[in-house]
């Protein structure tokens, strides 16, 4: 059957934890065989992997009635160049829809649930069998968008990268981060475990988890407010990114007073790193997809001049 249209669209998916397992130890024998041996289910990897497989056959079917499809591995997301006009079905966990939201520019994502009883899938609001009504509206320009704010790092060496959740900039391994930060007009040298900046979609994420945390040390020492009674998330299109300096270490060379606050076109983030070797900005738990950030690099960090577009 020929398509309804010459749309293209671009369906966006990942491997299972089977397929991963496989990858590493080459058939799905050995890899019940580690599985098993460390006292695991390994039945509930092959679920996981019948359900998803069989959702992508599923979309694929829909949406070829539709458009002009092409199937795109999480892996290739960083080079794959997408047309002005495409429309991308991300199938997958929330981590896809965000890593696949930085690679874009306006395009609008329908971020499918493969698994709805296994994901809560924030990013998740529609199941496979809702494609054959969406994305002709959405091709027909009849779905509302709800913008994405992103921040982006801009290295002083011509590099950037873009963050969709948050930005870790520090070192690669457990070992103290050194850096000069600044923000508005304040500004110190500091030694932590490395600063977090978390976009409005992210704040439900690593940022609560750093505020919970926070305050659950804090208020062993000072009559700090529960974590529970703390909302820590702000809207997914704010103007502004917050930014949180994890474990700040004051001694005689380095400060801990400026470790946390908010990011906006008044107040850039700005860090020069005073690390020989092994500092690193990586966005979204990528931490493949990573920038060196080493000795006398500045990164500045602010919201990014476009956003990302999620149908609803």
């Amino acid at each position: 059957m020929a398509p309804q249209t010459e749309q293209k669209i671009i369906l966006v998916v990942r491997d299972t934890r089977l397929d991963e397992l496989v990858s590493r130890y080459n058939t799905v024998a050995q890899a019940r065989f580690y599985i098993e041996h460390l006292g695991a289910d390994f039945s509930d990897y092959q679920r996981e992997d019948q359900v998803y497989k069989a959702a992508v056959k599923d979309a694929e079917q829909v949406l070829r009635r539709i458009g002009r499809v092409q199937t795109l591995q999480r892996a290739f997301l960083p080079n794959f160049i997408f047309g002005a006009r495409d429309v991308v079905v991300v199938l997958g966990q929330d981590g896809l829809v965000a890593n696949t939201l930085k690679y874009l520019h306006a395009q609008p994502v329908i971020g499918v649930n493969p698994d709805p009883e296994r994901w809560d899938g924030l990013l998740l609001p529609f199941a496979v069998r809702d494609l054959a009504a969406v994305v002709p509206e959405v091709i027909a320009g009849g779905r509302d968008l709800r913008p994405i704010t992103m921040a982006r790092a801009n290295l002083s060496d011509g590099q950037h990268l873009l963050a969709v959740n948050d930005l870790f900039i520090g070192a690669h391994s457990h070992v103290s981060a050194r850096y000069r930060l600044r923000c508005g007009r304040r500004e110190e040298d500091q030694s932590s475990s490395g600063v977090i900046v978390s976009t409005g979609l992210g704040s439900t994420g690593w940022f609560k988890s750093i505020v919970t945390g926070a305050l659950g040390v804090a208020g062993n020492f000072i009559d700090a407010p529960s974590p529970a009674d703390v909302k820590s998330s702000f809207a997914w299109d704010a103007d502004y990114l917050y930014f949180s300096v994890r474990e700040p270490f004051p001694s005689r060379a380095t400060s801990a007073s400026l470790v946390f606050g908010r990011v906006d076109a008044a107040s850039p983030l700005v860090i020069e790193s005073h690390m020989a070797d092994n500092g690193v900005i990586f966005s979204d738990g990528m931490l493949g997809d990573c920038l060196a950030f080493n000795a006398g690099v500045k990164a500045t960090i602010a919201v990014a001049a476009h956003s990302g577009h999620l149908v609803v």
